[in-house]
């Protein structure tokens, strides 16, 4: 590994990484599978285990909402818009308690919900080529419209599900 002043370069990367983000809030949910933030602003879009009657939705495991805190901090629900061209969230039973899982807005980025070997519910994404729990998604826009944005890059955090060190990786749309 090349180093940088004393400092390896993973961990200045990861240093610059955390910090554009720093003062975003963090959304904490009993049921929050992981959470999805944009640079444009700190309204958090947050993604959580759907129960029905105490056992999950399996028509439609996961809940999408947003928790507004550039207004007080409350939770809204997506708007028509919101749930059917950006943040909505497909799924597909695959077995009891799997799912296959994307953002309407994201079909080539396939997820699996399942349970874990805690038998926790985590949702599982590809980071780094490896299986990882995924943590958190980041958005860089850097202009565009409304209905296309300049996406720069999307930023995945997540876990190694063995050993629950930290990974991340950016992806260039």
């Amino acid at each position: 590994m090349y180093r940088f002043m004393g400092i390896g370069v993973a961990l200045l990367l990861n240093i610059l990484l955390v910090n554009g983000q720093e003062k975003y809030p963090v959304p904490s949910s009993p049921n929050q599978l992981f959470y999805l933030q944009k640079n444009t602003n700190t309204n958090t879009i947050v993604c959580e285990l759907n129960y029905k009657n105490g056992v999950i939705d399996a028509s439609d495991p996961v809940h999408v909402f947003w928790m507004r805190y550039q207004e007080q901090g409350q939770q809204k629900e997506l708007n028509y818009i919101q749930r059917t061209f950006a943040y909505g969230m497909k799924s597909s039973q695959l077995a009891k308690d799997k799912f296959k899982l994307h953002f309407v807005s994201l079909k080539k980025y396939p997820m699996i919900l399942k349970r874990g070997t805690n038998y926790k519910f985590n949702v599982y994404a590809t980071i780094n080529q490896k299986e990882a729990i995924l943590h958190r998604i980041f958005v860089k826009i850097n202009g565009g419209t409304f209905w296309s944005p300049n996406v720069e890059y999307i930023e995945l955090r997540g876990s190694d599900p063995v050993t629950g060190t930290e990974t991340v990786e950016r992806l260039k749309i």
